[in-house]
C-alpha cells in the first residue's frame, strides 16, 4: 500500500453516520494521510433522535452519534455523564459494542483532576455505574479516546443485539482495573469487543498504545511506543481469534486509524506500518491527535468487518 507524503492542506475527519453522503459528523482531526472519511456503517438509514444522539440502523446495528458543544458554564465531567446517560439510554435492550470518544483539550489541566481525560473517564464511569450498577465493569465495550481540536464533545457508537464478547489484553492491565494513579474512576472500556455472526463476525479493537500493565513505555519516543503498539495489537488479535495479523490473511474488511501527538513523525510512522501491519484494501486514515497520555505520541485502532474468528 502506498501512503501519500504529508498532505500541504488537511482536511479534518469526517465520520460517515448514513447511506447520504452528505451526513458526516466532522471530528476536529486534521488528517495526515490516508482517507478523509471513515465509513464503518455505510449502508445505515435514520432514525429516531434520543436526547443529544443522532441514531441510525444498519443490518440489525443500532448506529448513533451525539456532540456538545463547549460546556455551556457546565463542568467537563458533568457534560460527559449527561450525553453517556443518553448513549445508554438509545442503546436499552442492545449491547454496547464499540464507542469512540473525541474529547477537546484531553490534556488540559481542569480543575478537580489532573487533566480532562480523568474528567471525562470520571462522568462517563458515573453514567455507566447508574445504567449498569456497580458490576457495570463486565458490560464495557471497546472504546478510545483521543483530543480533538474542536471545542466539542463528540461521542460516536455501535450496539447490536447479539451479545459480544468482551476481551482484555494479557499484556496489559484491563483499563477498568488502574489504580488511582490514573484518575478517581478509571477509564471505561475493554481492550476489543467480538461481535460473533453465524458466518461472519465483527471486531472492534480499541484505541491501542505503549502501555504494559498500567505503565506507559518508553516516554516520548515514538518509534520504541510505535513497536510496542504493534506488540500490544498482535497479542489483541490472538486474543480476540483473528490470528495474529489483524484478520488480514481472512475475509473482511480492515478499517485502521492512527492518531499521532506529532504531525511530523507521519511519514517515518506511515513507512513502519506499510510494511508491518497495513495491506491493500484497508481503509486507514492517519491523524494529529492529542492521545490520552501527554507522554504517547501514538495510538492505534482496528475495526475488522465480516471476518472469520477463531473459537477461542
Amino acid at each position: 500500500m502506498h501512503l501519500p507524503s504529508l498532505l500541504p492542506v488537511r482536511p479534518e475527519l469526517a465520520i460517515a453516520l448514513s447511506d447520504r453522503h452528505d451526513v458526516a459528523l466532522p471530528v476536529g482531526l486534521p488528517v495526515l494521510g490516508g482517507e478523509a472519511t471513515e465509513a464503518i456503517f455505510c449502508s445505515a438509514i435514520p432514525s429516531e433522535p434520543a436526547g443529544e444522539c443522532r441514531l441510525y440502523r444498519a443490518d440489525g446495528w443500532l448506529w448513533g452519534a451525539a456532540t456538545v458543544a463547549g460546556e455551556a458554564g457546565r463542568k467537563p465531567e458533568e457534560v460527559a455523564q449527561i450525553l453517556y446517560r443518553d448513549i445508554l439510554r438509545a442503546a436499552r435492550g442492545r449491547h454496547l459494542c464499540r464507542i469512540w470518544n473525541y474529547v477537546p483539550g484531553i490534556n488540559r489541566p481542569t480543575p478537580g483532576f489532573a487533566d480532562r481525560y480523568h474528567a471525562f473517564c470520571h462522568g462517563r464511569s458515573l453514567a455507566f455505574e447508574e445504567e449498569f450498577g456497580v458490576a457495570f465493569k463486565t458490560r464495557l465495550p471497546a472504546a478510545s479516546a483521543v483530543g480533538t481540536d474542536s471545542d466539542c464533545l463528540s461521542v460516536v457508537f455501535a450496539a447490536c443485539a447479539q451479545e459480544p464478547r468482551h476481551c482484555e489484553n494479557p499484556r496489559q492491565t484491563p483499563a477498568y482495573e488502574y489504580p488511582p494513579t490514573y484518575g478517581p474512576r478509571t477509564p471505561s472500556f475493554a481492550r476489543a469487543t467480538v461481535v460473533p455472526g453465524a458466518q461472519q463476525s465483527d471486531v472492534f479493537i480499541a484505541g491501542t498504545s505503549a502501555i504494559l500493565g498500567h505503565a506507559t513505555i518508553a516516554p516520548d519516543d515514538t518509534p520504541a511506543q510505535l513497536t510496542c503498539t504493534l506488540d500490544n495489537l498482535h497479542t489483541i488479535s490472538n486474543v480476540c481469534g483473528l490470528g495474529a495479523a489483524l484478520g488480514a490473511d481472512r475475509p473482511g474488511q480492515r478499517h485502521i486509524k492512527v492518531y499521532l501527538r506529532r504531525a511530523e513523525d507521519y511519514p517515518t510512522v506511515a513507512a513502519t506500518l506499510e510494511t508491518r501491519l497495513l495491506r491493500p484494501g484497508d481503509h486507514v486514515s492517519f491523524l494529529r491527535a492529542d492521545i490520552c497520555r501527554a507522554e504517547l505520541n501514538v495510538e492505534i485502532e482496528v475495526t475488522v468487518r465480516g471476518t472469520l474468528v477463531d473459537r477461542i
